[in-house]
């Protein structure tokens, strides 16, 4: 849970900055600050992915963890939800409100949030989770000073979500080899290199889509642990 209750005060601090600053960051030096996170997210990302002990189960898992998530469309559905969601607010005229919702989606409704939370819960190592800090601390401070001080409550569902699924994956890691832990961890790290490129503006990657990976790379990496094959 450390990595939660890191994320969530980095929120809460990066809110009350931003609503002291109020628009007196220019966009240069956003640019700046949010490229040298996303390398940082990017050397995270790479980290976790030198850990696979098969590079195989890894490419497979990516494969059809992608053919998976383009059939659900996850990617656009979460695009649409946050969308549908911004718009309601958006007629309203709380820009608390507005601030509360946009920033609790951002910080939610993605991939690094899930893969952090697992890795937290599964291992004991909340690094991922703390990048995120970081990367959410950060985009805080501009959101605040434009949105106000709501964007400092997205700390709460931040909280809840993320701790839910650290508390779960603590729950259920007894039932996970070592092999089965480094190949999701593998497999996840590949999808937070994703989410550097995207933070970059290198190119967009739909990491949303391939968020079955991690999934069919547990499965994957049990399967051969226990009947030896590939």
């Amino acid at each position: 849970m450390v990595g939660t209750i890191v994320n969530a005060a980095a929120i809460v601090a990066g809110s009350l900055v931003g609503c002291l600053l109020r628009k007196g960051i220019s966009t240069a030096t956003s640019d700046t600050i949010m490229q040298g996170i996303g390398l940082a997210v990017f050397l995270v990302g790479a980290q976790m992915a030198l850990e696979t002990q098969d590079l195989l189960i890894v490419i497979i898992s990516l494969v059809i963890g992608g053919m998976i998530g383009e059939w659900l469309g996850i990617e656009k559905k979460l695009e649409n939800m946050g969308q549908y969601i911004e718009s309601k607010f958006k007629r309203t005229e709380s820009n608390i409100a507005r601030g509360f919702v946009t920033a609790s989606l951002v910080y939610c409704v993605g991939a690094m949030a899930i893969l952090g939370s697992l890795e937290d819960g599964l291992t004991g190592n909340p690094s991922t989770l703390l990048a995120k800090s970081i990367l959410d601390g950060v985009s805080s401070v501009f959101f605040a000073s434009t949105m106000g001080i709501g964007v400092a409550f997205s700390a709460v569902p931040v909280f809840l979500y993320q701790g839910s699924i650290t508390l779960l994956a603590e729950l259920v890691k007894g039932f996970f080899s070592t092999p089965v832990i480094a190949e999701l961890k593998a497999t996840g790290g590949l999808l937070i290199v994703g989410i550097s490129i995207n933070v970059l503006g290198i190119k967009k990657i739909n990491v949303g889509n391939l968020l079955p990976a991690v999934f069919v790379a547990m499965a994957l990496a049990w399967l051969v642990s226990k009947y030896k094959i590939m």
